[in-house]
């Protein structure tokens, strides 16, 4: 638990510093390029689904013998069933964006989607969002059967509270996860390949062509697919265990119940540092308030007596 703790904690600051710096280089600038749009985006979701999480392990660590018979139960799905949705979007267009801005392809709907990607994303990540409330909405249907059925007692005759829930997660809530998260997952992994595919092709190139293989196009293919292959396999880890956590339920009585919540959140807290390494802009940031932390430190060890 207490792990799990430090674990959000990092993220939910990580986020908090990549919105805070490109939202006040929004306010001098007052423009926002696509990748910044996306990464304030997916900044602000990991770091509200983060809360939403500890607070939610919380009110579960107090309250576990009653958290499937309460109302809370529908609150707290409906919350991070948005979040978690609109954080796997938010990626996926990232990771997109990544692909369109660095691969070399000369594909007609490669072209256009390169040409207009400045107006596109601003309507990629509505439609995210809208994607998102579809799926807490259809969540919040599925808790609200639930406690609906516990009420008024629908399920006592032949089964057990605790058997229908565990009927309902799998004949409802896995096909839902299943489906609505498989397909950002599957543009996630097509937009690597394609990252890849272009690398190899423009270094068989060079090669060819007798030029120095580490020129800025190469630099640039690297640092991106380096960004989405240490992204993708967070990413991965995080699919998997939102879609196994449904099928064999770590309920708060095993031993593996907070294990399980550090994978969950791994990518959430994880995946904004290496964002800021690979961005010039926030890693420039990082390091001067590095440096300030550092100053002042050395100040205030100076000025304490000894």
């Amino acid at each position: 638990m207490v792990l799990l703790v430090l674990l959000c904690f990092l993220g939910i600051m990580a986020n908090g510093f990549i919105v805070v710096v490109l939202v006040r280089e929004w306010v001098r600038c007052h423009r926002l390029s696509p990748c910044d749009m996306i990464l304030i985006s997916l900044g602000s979701s990991c770091f509200c689904m983060l809360w939403v999480g500890m607070t939610h392990n919380f009110y579960y660590f107090h309250r576990h013998l009653q958290y499937s018979k309460e109302p809370a139960h529908q609150y707290f799905g409906i919350y991070w069933d948005f979040l978690n949705s609109a954080t796997f979007w938010f990626a996926t267009w990232l990771s997109v964006l990544f692909c369109v801005k660095t691969a070399n392809f000369t594909h007609p709907i490669f072209l256009w989607l390169k040409w207009r990607v400045k107006v596109l994303v601003p309507w990629f990540l509505l439609v995210s969002l809208l994607i998102s409330f579809i799926v807490s909405i259809l969540g919040f249907l599925g808790n609200n059967a639930l406690y609906q059925a516990f009420l008024q007692g629908t399920f006592s005759e032949n089964i057990t509270f605790s058997g229908f829930t565990r009927k309902r997660e799998i004949h409802y809530f896995f096909p839902l996860k299943l489906i609505t998260l498989s397909i950002p997952c599957s543009m996630f992994v097509v937009s690597t390949v394609l990252l890849i595919t272009s690398l190899q092709r423009h270094s068989w190139k060079m090669q060819q062509s007798a030029y120095s293989i580490q020129g800025p196009s190469t630099e640039a293919h690297t640092k991106a697919l380096k960004s989405l292959v240490s992204f993708l396999v967070l990413y991965a880890v995080s699919f998997l265990s939102l879609i196994i956590d449904v099928v064999a339920f770590c309920g708060f009585e095993c031993t593996w119940y907070w294990p399980w919540q550090i994978v969950h959140y791994l990518c959430s807290s994880v995946h904004p540092f290496i964002l800021i390494l690979g961005n010039s802009q926030l890693e420039g940031a990082f390091t001067k308030l590095l440096l300030l932390l550092k100053t002042f430190w050395n100040e205030k060890r100076m000025s304490s007596p000894i």
